[in-house]
């Protein structure tokens, strides 16, 4: 089959995003703006309200002023001079989506910026409160202190932005029991419970993910990720408010939380704030992702403030049974794509045809096949030779590559399935590897092999582990850039906090947590590799232990393994994996992908 037998990609667009010419224009209107509202500086960030990876075209404001689509990224607006702040990721993207005879962009670590830098003396800042934490307006007025004031504003650039997109009011699906493993009602119950520990009266969520796994909901509202966009009040006893836009309000949602929560439409959630602070309740709140509008709100009133972090987040990490059961179930469906796909690229890869459009356009279409699947995890990463170095690359009809006959292709992906979310990456080959090709790889596999083998002690944080995945390219003076693992959502966000593999996730890892394994090597300007499987944390057959299961099933190519630096252990774990792989996916699957498949998970 070549690609030109699929249909266009359904869940990934690969048209330009951002248009450098339309940022001169922009900018003169956001001046004109400012001018008129007293203001020198005006500050823009990629966030929305939610904090989500992802936001709605309605809350894309860097994106229109600036013309840059990162997922991370923020921008300091002047009078006469404008900055853009990205991370290491989006050192390449930022520049060439911008017009950077307006926009200086600047590669940045954090994004904590020290505005002293950048803005005049005696001059006004402002932000606006619905998009910024107290902890990220608490560091811009602390490094600005005598030098500039920092006010609160109406958003600016809504006042210019004449063609905005309306707000997203996407279908809410409620989750049965056999899917979420514990109702509404009981999460609720649990949560009251710390509630009173913590001494709240009431918690505000912000994070959609937290209100849908507490509500047993998912959405529409963004891409890639089943979010309904929204807020809720909990309070230490009685109902919770879920605070909705009324066009996503339908009888079936309003039956399924009958006598669990009341729905009330989104802007009544001011009043509703301001009333718990009349009342002198003391109201948890996250600092590190609430709108520092909810938290002044709420002070302004007389409440008392409790800033700690999203009481959500740890126990929706920790999968139950039935959401284990889903994931394992996503896996599966995925990995009968997976093998149609990479059966697929064995047999197209050789006639130097392929372009990075079209794999992921191949690869999507397979994942379509299973009516579940319902999106893509994330914009598929298809890096052709020296596009698989650039660590977040995502292509476009502008940067589509062929692949030529000796480079190597580096996949990363993801499918959400009603069961599951999946997050794969392979790195892929056809021809003849150098050695050093192949020993990048296998050091990388090794290191892979390391988290997957790990044995270690209840209490240790992804932090003590990172190591293990890195010790192979340490031993040969080289490294990467990027964590090791991050957390992954039971059909939810493919990124999910606050657990994770690398040195940024001091919190102990625990059963049922789901996460990454992605060690990678990148030579910018020839190719990149990373082998990326799924593991869950489970109890060890040694007292007061944890170890990992895998989750995804897909074969790891072998063609680029230098076999003489693996050990017995890793030989035997690759092994196991690879007859894990034959045993659940070979019966799915017949023909030459059946064939192809048992050669590919063939014993080393």
């Amino acid at each position: 089959m070549t690609t030109s037998a699929f249909p266009p990609a359904k869940f990934q667009s690969f048209d330009e995003k951002s248009d450098p010419s339309q940022v001169a224009p922009r900018l003169a209107a956001l001046r004109k703006a400012m001018k008129a509202a007293g203001v020198d500086y005006f500050l823009v960030p990629r966030a929305d309200a939610h904090r989500g990876e992802s936001v709605p075209a309605s809350e894309a404001r860097l994106a229109y002023v600036t013309g840059f689509t990162g997922s991370a990224g923020l921008a300091l607006v002047g009078t006469k001079e404008a900055y853009l702040f990205v991370d290491s990721r989006y050192t390449l993207q930022a520049p060439a989506q911008t017009d950077t005879a307006l926009v200086t962009v600047h590669e940045v670590a954090s994004l904590a910026i020290d505005a002293k830098d950048y803005v005049k003396k005696d001059s006004v800042v402002a932000y606006d409160p619905w998009l910024h934490t107290p902890g990220e307006v608490r560091d811009l007025t602390e490094k600005l202190k005598g030098h500039a004031k920092v006010v609160a504003h109406d958003n600016l650039i809504d006042v210019v932005w004449d063609d905005r997109p309306a707000p997203p009011a996407g279908q809410i699906e409620i989750l049965g029991h056999n899917r979420a493993g514990k109702s509404a009602a009981d999460k609720i119950a649990d949560l009251q419970k710390t509630l009173s520990d913590d001494g709240a009266d009431a918690v505000v969520f912000t994070l959609p993910e937290s209100i849908c796994w507490l509500f047993n909901i998912r959405g529409r509202d963004v891409p890639n990720t089943p979010f309904v966009l929204g807020f809720a009040v909990v309070p230490k006893k009685g109902e919770p408010t879920l605070f909705l836009d009324p066009a996503k309000v339908t009888p079936e949602l309003e039956n399924a939380l009958d006598g669990i929560a009341e729905i009330e439409p989104a802007k009544k959630l001011t009043k509703t704030l301001e009333k718990l602070g009349k009342n002198g309740k003391a109201v948890l709140v996250d600092p590190a992702s609430a709108p520092i509008a909810i938290a002044d709100t709420l002070r302004d009133a007389g409440a008392q403030l409790i800033e700690k972090r999203d009481p959500v987040l740890l126990p929706k990490s920790r999968k139950n049974e039935a959401e284990l059961a889903g994931m394992r179930e996503a896996h599966k469906l995925d990995g009968v794509a997976l093998a149609k796909f990479l059966h697929w690229f064995d047999s197209e890869a050789p006639k130097c045809e392929l372009t990075e459009i079209g794999i992921v356009t191949a690869l999507e279409a397979f994942r379509r096949e299973e009516e579940s699947c319902v999106d893509a995890s994330f914009d598929t990463i298809s890096g052709a030779g020296p596009n698989g170095a650039i660590v977040h690359y995502r292509v476009s009809t502008k940067t589509d590559r062929r692949l030529n006959a000796g480079e190597i292709m580096l996949v990363d992906s993801g499918a959400q399935y009603l069961s599951g979310t999946t997050d794969i990456t392979r790195t892929l080959f056809t021809g003849s590897a150098t050695d050093e090709q192949k020993d990048r790889y296998t050091r990388v596999l090794k290191g892979m092999i390391a988290i997957s083998m790990a044995r270690f002690p209840r209490g240790t944080s992804g932090a003590q582990i990172d190591v293990l995945a890195r010790q192979f390219l340490w031993a040969d003076g080289v490294s990467y850039s990027h964590g090791t693992g991050h957390g992954v959502g039971a059909y939810l966000g493919v990124h999910e906090g606050p657990v994770g593999i690398s040195s940024r996730y001091t919190l102990p890892i625990e059963v049922g947590n789901v996460l990454s394994n992605e060690p990678g090597y990148y030579k910018a300007g020839e190719y990149g590799i990373r082998i990326e499987n799924l593991i869950v944390v489970k109890e060890s057959d040694f007292a007061g232990f944890l170890e990992f299961e895998t989750l995804t099933l897909a074969p790891i190519d072998k063609r680029l393994i230098d076999l003489s630096l693996l050990t017995d252990a890793e030989r035997a774990w690759l092994n196991a994996f690879h007859q894990q792989v034959w045993a659940e996916i070979g019966p799915k699957v017949s023909g030459d992908v059946k064939a192809w498949l048992e050669e590919a998970t063939a014993a080393i």
